[in-house]
């Protein structure tokens, strides 16, 4: 008798690779009133870049054990929270100051595509995926991520109760962060929130979290790469933000978009939300499809990558305008 097993080829799991590069170097990550400050806020950005974007490749290079390091630059432009001028505007003046201060902008994308990538809800996606790390001790009384917003990195304080009849009043106890080296820094990261018509709003940190899985080839849903790169075609770019894809390769020399690796530099004022990213990167089942394939292709390559995703992303942050 064969113990044969027949399935079908479209039931098996398919989890899409992407190709990858040594690092991913993010150029900046900028605000509304950066943009409407013109040319000259840009010019002294990127001035400020150059030096640690060198030192970053520097590194890169050191990495690569003399071999050849693949590094793409990327910028993300937000057009989520505010929308502000056109496309046909602001890429052509980002282009421009970063070629006067010798850099290379090989992708562009759009901070909304980290929420909805034409069909794909991919915020949403990312948000199935938070598993809270337990707390020592917990006994399930905070309410879970899924249904307040909010995601810690270790115990909230406790509420202050009014004592009941014979019963004294619970003494106060202060928060405490469940990897804790002598002293807590604790931490309480706002993820979304619902206005009154059930319309949600990510925040800025979770958005940037999922930037950084896109970035790192993490990004999947239902197996498909999320926010896969455009070329940009033509001169010219559009006048609505819509009609630019979440995600366009300006240079279609660059090396690929997601990395082994990320780095960031960017101003200072991005360090509590970049804090807040360590937070939910820590608390996110990745796909272990796409994490198996990082896992063998590093191992071919021999380049070392941290086991924990948090500790594959690593940042500049400078003092800024």
């Amino acid at each position: 008798m064969s113990d044969a097993v027949f399935r079908e080829t479209a039931a098996e799991p398919r989890t899409q690779s992407v190709p990858l590069a040594h690092l991913s170097l993010e150029l900046g990550h900028l605000y509304m009133e950066d943009f409407e400050a013109g040319p000259g806020r840009l010019r002294r950005h990127f001035e400020e870049v150059r030096p640690w974007a060198e030192a970053a490749r520097a590194a890169a290079v050191a990495r690569a054990g003399g071999r050849r390091a693949r590094i793409s630059t990327c910028f993300l432009v937000d057009d989520y929270f505010t929308r502000f001028a056109t496309p046909a505007e602001v890429v052509p003046m980002l282009l421009a100051e970063a070629e006067r201060a010798g850099l290379t902008l090989d992708y562009l994308a759009r901070e909304s595509g980290c929420a909805v990538t034409g069909k794909t809800p991919v915020a949403e996606a990312v948000a199935g995926r938070i598993v809270e790390s337990p707390v020592p001790g917990s006994h399930g009384g905070r309410p879970p991520t899924a249904r307040t917003g909010w995601l810690a990195n270790g115990e909230r304080a406790p509420v202050a109760r009014a004592p009941q009849a014979m019963k004294r009043a619970a003494p106060w106890q202060p928060p405490r962060e469940t990897a804790a080296r002598r002293h807590s820094v604790f931490l309480d990261t706002e993820l979304w929130n619902d206005d009154a018509d059930g319309h949600r709003t990510w925040s800025c940190p979770f958005l940037a979290a999922v930037w950084q899985l896109a970035r790192l080839g993490l990004l999947r849903d239902a197996g498909e790469a999320v926010l896969v790169p455009q070329q940009h075609t033509g001169t010219g770019f559009p006048d609505d933000w819509d009609d630019l894809p979440s995600l366009v390769r300006l240079n279609p020399r660059a090396d690929p978009f997601s990395a082994y690796r990320t780095c960031s530099i960017v101003p200072n004022r991005f360090l509590p939300v970049e804090h807040a990213v360590r937070v939910v990167l820590d608390q996110i089942e990745v796909d272990p499809g796409a994490l198996a394939q990082v896992a063998e292709r590093s191992g071919k390559e021999r380049t070392a990558v941290p086991d924990s995703v948090a500790d594959r992303v690593s940042y500049v942050f400078y003092a800024g305008p």
